[in-house]
C-alpha cells in the first residue's frame, strides 16, 4: 500500500481485477432483487452511506495507472451518491405485462453500457413499478473488477442481521460431515492415482485451453457468427424464472451440484437455439462455454471482516475461466444427460491442476504484455 495524492490511499489492483477491466474485456455483474411489496426509495442514500460503503474500500475507489501501465491501483475517492443511484420513470397505471416489457428494456440498456471510470464501478437502480413476477424490484449493477460472486455475496450477506439476536454475527450449518474412519483407510489407496489422474488431466486440459483461447475456433452456429464487430451491435435481455425447488429436486436426484444443475440447464438451452435456427449441422456443431470457477481451498461462508484479514486474503477475483466443451445433441439425447456431462467436465477440471497451470500462464503472459492481450 501507498499513499497518493491528496493523502488517499492507494491499493495494486490485482491480476483478475485488471484482466475484467481491460479495453478488450469489460466484466459487469447484474442482480436482481425482487421484493413482494412497493419499493420505498426514503432510506437508500442513509442505507448506502452507513451499510453499503464500509463493507469494503473498493466501492469508494476508482482503478488509476500505476507507476507503469502494465500495473493499476485503487485510489480512494469522495462518493457522490446522487451518481450511483438510479430511478426510472415510465409511464402509470399501465398493465402488468407492459411493464414486464419495459423492465426488459431497462435492463437491457443497463447492460449495455459500460461504467465511466471517473467513479466507483457500482450502480444501484430502483424499478418502482410492478411485473407480472413482483411488486418492485432493485437492480445491482457491480464491476466484476470489485470482486467475485462468492466476495460480493459475502458484502450482501454482511448487511443482513440474525434474526434471534441482532448483536451476533450471521451464520450458516456447516458443510463438514462426520468423520468415518474406515472411509479415511480406502482413501488411501485412492490418493495416489488421483493424484496421477490430476497430473496427466491437468496437463492436457492446459493445453486444451490455451490453444481454446488462441487458436482454435469453435464452428460458426446461430450464437457465433464469426462477424467483425458483433460486439457493438444491439442486444436484447431476456429473463426466464427457474423454481429453486426444482433445481434442488434434479440436485439431490443425481447427487451433483447447484452450478451442475444451471450449466447443464444452459448447455441444453444454447443446443435447442442452434438446433432451432440451424437444424442441418446443430447436432455436430463444435461449441465452447466458459465456466466460472471458485479457485478458494475455503468452504461455506466467510464474512467480509474474515476476508479481508491479510492472513484470508479471500477478498477478490479468485476465479478461473475454464473453457468448457458444450455437449453435441448427436452425442448426447436425454435433457438430464446434459446435467451429467456438465458435472462430470467441470468436476474432472476442478480436481485437474488445469486452472492453476492456466493462470500461471496468463500471469506470465500479462506480465511482459499487459491484461489487453489475455484476450478471453
Amino acid at each position: 500500500m501507498e499513499f497518493g495524492e491528496g493523502g488517499l490511499l492507494q491499493e495494486p489492483v490485482s491480476p483478475g481485477s485488471q484482466l475484467v477491466n481491460s479495453s478488450v474485456l469489460s466484466l459487469a455483474i447484474l442482480a436482481v432483487l425482487e421484493s413482494q411489496v412497493a419499493v420505498d426509495d426514503s432510506q437508500t442514500f442513509l442505507l448506502l452511506k452507513n451499510v453499503f460503503l464500509p463493507i469494503n474500500p473498493r466501492f469508494s475507489s476508482i482503478m488509476v495507472e500505476g507507476v507503469d501501465e502494465k500495473n493499476k491501483q485503487w485510489k480512494r475517492v469522495e462518493v457522490k451518491l446522487e451518481d450511483h443511484v438510479h430511478v426510472p420513470i415510465f409511464p402509470t397505471g399501465m398493465s402488468l405485462e407492459s411493464y414486464d416489457t419495459y423492465f426488459d428494456e431497462y435492463i437491457t440498456k443497463i447492460a449495455s453500457e459500460t461504467f465511466p471510470q471517473s467513479r466507483p464501478l457500482w450502480e444501484l437502480h430502483l424499478f418502482k413499478y410492478p411485473t407480472s413476477h413482483a411488486a418492485g424490484q432493485i437492480i445491482f449493477k457491480i464491476h466484476h473488477a470489485l470482486g467475485d460472486g462468492y466476495s460480493l455475496m459475502g458484502a450482501l450477506l454482511s448487511c443482513l442481521q440474525n434474526a434471534q439476536n441482532p448483536s451476533l454475527p450471521l451464520t450458516f450449518p456447516s458443510l463438514k460431515g462426520a468423520k468415518n474412519e474406515a472411509n479415511s483407510r480406502s482413501r488411501v489407496f485412492e490418493f495416489v492415482p488421483k493424484i496421477f489422474s490430476a497430473v496427466i488431466n491437468g496437463a492436457w486440459d492446459s493445453c486444451w485451453s490455451i490453444l481454446t483461447g488462441t487458436w482454435v475456433e469453435d464452428d460458426r452456429t446461430p450464437i457465433r457468427s464469426g462477424v467483425d464487430g458483433v460486439e457493438f451491435r444491439p442486444l436484447s435481455v431476456s429473463t426466464l424464472m427457474l423454481p429453486i425447488e426444482e433445481i434442488k429436486l434434479i440436485k439431490n436426484k443425481l447427487g451433483v451440484t447447484i452450478n451442475d444443475v444451471i450449466s447443464g440447464t444452459i448447455f441444453l438451452g444454447i443446443r435447442m437455439y442452434i438446433q432451432e435456427m440451424d437444424n442441418e449441422k446443430s447436432s455436430s456443431q463444435n461449441c465452447t462455454a466458459l465456466v466460472l470457477l471458485n479457485s478458494r481451498l475455503a468452504a461455506g461462508y466467510k464474512s467480509v471482516q474474515e476476508m479481508l484479514i491479510e492472513t484470508n486474503k479471500s477478498w477478490g477475483n479468485r476465479i478461473v475461466f475454464l473453457p468448457v466443451s458444450v455437449p453435441k445433441s448427436s452425442e448426447v439425447t436425454k435433457p438430464l444427460d446434459f446435467v451429467w456431462e456438465a458435472h462430470n467436465i467441470i468436476k474432472r477440471q476442478r480436481n485437474s491442476s488445469s486452472w492453476y497451470l492456466t493462470t500461471r500462464f496468463l500471469d506470465i503472459l500479462k506480465k511482459f504484455r499487459g491484461p489487453e492481450v489475455i484476450n478471453y
